[in-house]
């Protein structure tokens, strides 16, 4: 039997799991790759790729399975237009904030206004129990 899709949101160190949490508590809602990487893995537990309807798992640094999601809309996005909707899912107070942390998280990459991003909504499935909390 084929495996689900797996997800894992960049982080600066391993013990960063915010974007985890904000998943899990319904903040965020989405997340934005680089679109012509988009059906391209880029880590054993992210597959990329997503497409609507599809179930995927959600790891946090540790590569620790934290809960699952569905995909509902998978759309492009250019760097001068960032609806609300995609600022608000990914959890900034406004598209500038989006633009700014985007800039210093992805220094390799040219995010001039064309730059094109592939954006994944998606809506909360099932939380799996925290491991840091049960080792304690």
């Amino acid at each position: 039997m084929k495996r689900r899709k797996r997800l894992t949101f960049w982080s600066a160190n391993e013990k960063d799991d915010s974007l985890v949490h904000n998943v899990i508590a319904g903040k965020k809602t989405a997340t934005a790759s680089v679109a012509s990487e988009c059906g391209t893995p880029y880590s054993e537990y992210g597959d990329g790729g997503y497409e609507i309807g599809d179930i995927v798992e959600v790891y946090d640094p540790k590569q620790r399975l934290r809960c699952t999601i569905e995909i509902v809309a998978v759309h492009p996005m250019k760097f001068n237009d960032i609806p609300e909707k995609v600022w608000r899912g990914e959890t900034f107070s406004s598209a500038e904030e989006f633009r700014e942390c985007h800039i210093r998280c992805m220094p390799d990459y040219d995010l001039h206004d064309e730059f094109e991003f592939m954006i994944v909504h998606f809506k909360l499935v099932e939380a799996m129990e925290d491991p840091d909390k049960t080792e304690q």
